[in-house]
């Protein structure tokens, strides 16, 4: 929403305070997987937001392997930030034979290191993956930066949501973020980071 006065955007200058959400996604970088056995967005992420936000769109691996995430912060390497995460899966069987919502122990790291499972991917022909990752304040030198992802997928005849949430157990910036199979490569799909204005 804009108000304008004299020429003048009072909204955008802080004159005015609307009330109203004013916030939009701007797109930063979009990578495109091919074959890939990593896509890692490496610039972009700063203090510029506070928020960031990962889609990925119909990803397809070369094999049936979970599509996993890892974090570096400022001038690290190797991507094994410490992390505490919990996970969810809600399911729904195609031909009405089976639901249920459960915590996933399996899943979950309480202080790790590895690659963090958001959402299994099959490898048949109409098959993939696609959701969403949020990184809160990832520059803040002060408090850890915690993230949450949703992500809809197809295992075994069964409609998943697979709800992942966490923290990086470190107050250092993250700035680069790291995308794999936990298997294999990814065959295709699209990767976009927003920053959230």
């Amino acid at each position: 929403m804009t108000v304008i006065s004299n020429g003048t955007n009072l909204i955008n200058n802080g004159a005015l305070d609307s009330g109203a959400a004013v916030g939009s996604l701007i797109l930063l970088a979009t990578q495109t997987a091919s074959s890939s056995s990593t896509i890692t967005f490496s610039s972009g992420i700063d203090s510029t937001y506070k928020v960031y936000v990962f889609k990925f769109i119909n990803i397809h691996p070369a094999s049936t392997a979970n599509l996993t995430f890892q974090a570096n912060t400022a001038g690290a390497s190797g991507f094994n930030e410490t992390m505490t995460t919990t996970q969810v899966i809600a399911a729904h069987n195609e031909a009405g034979a089976g639901a249920g919502v459960g915590y996933q122990t399996a899943l979950d790291q309480a202080q790790g290191t590895s690659f963090q499972r958001i959402g299994k991917a099959s490898n048949g022909a109409d098959e993939c993956v696609s959701g969403e990752l949020i990184l809160f304040n990832p520059s803040s030198t002060t408090f850890m930066t915690h993230y949450l992802s949703r992500v809809a997928n197809y295992n075994a005849t069964y409609s998943q949501t697979e709800f992942t949430a966490g923290y990086f157990n470190t107050t250092a910036a993250i700035d680069e973020v790291q995308f794999k199979m936990s298997t294999g490569n990814m065959d295709a799909g699209t990767l976009k980071l927003y920053g959230v204005k």
